[in-house]
């Protein structure tokens, strides 16, 4: 019995604390984010810790870039918003961030928020302007109440 329990002692546990595969930095399916803007709903999630996820990306690819709208899943309601940062390697001249960033918006683009917080890439102004519709939705708001550019 005791060479038996040192057998089981002596031998290396199969479980290590680390992780073997590499860190996925994509914004897809069930990404956590972290809501920059000072919205109510926002706020809420975000000192409760329970960010919100991603259930849906609207693009052809299902990875989310800046500029792309998502929706999300925050305090049992579907909401949708604008990806601001991220942490993925980007192009050259677009920063890389240490959180994915988002700001909610409603359904005709405006920002549930008046204020937000972090510095947004300068590349976002060109991109949401290409996609601002003048039946669609506008997000040159959301580029108005942005405090500083990067």
């Amino acid at each position: 019995m005791f060479k038996s329990v040192l057998c089981k002692l002596s031998q290396p546990p199969l479980v290590y604390g680390f992780h073997t595969t590499a860190c996925l930095n994509e914004v897809r399916l069930l990404t956590r984010l972290r809501v920059v803007d000072n919205s109510e709903i926002g706020k809420r999630a975000m000192a409760e810790g329970k960010p919100p996820k991603v259930i849906c990306v609207y693009n052809k690819q299902r990875v989310g870039y800046i500029g792309d709208r998502v929706m999300v899943a925050i305090k049992g309601q579907k909401k949708k918003g604008i990806l601001v940062g991220l942490k993925q390697t980007q192009n050259p001249k677009v920063p890389k961030f240490d959180s994915n960033n988002i700001v909610l918006i409603d359904d005709n683009g405006t920002p549930l928020g008046t204020r937000i917080h972090v510095p947004i890439p300068t590349i976002l102004r060109t991109i949401l302007k290409e996609r601002t519709h003048a039946k669609g939705a506008d997000y040159t708001k959301l580029l108005s109440i942005a405090s500083r550019f990067v």
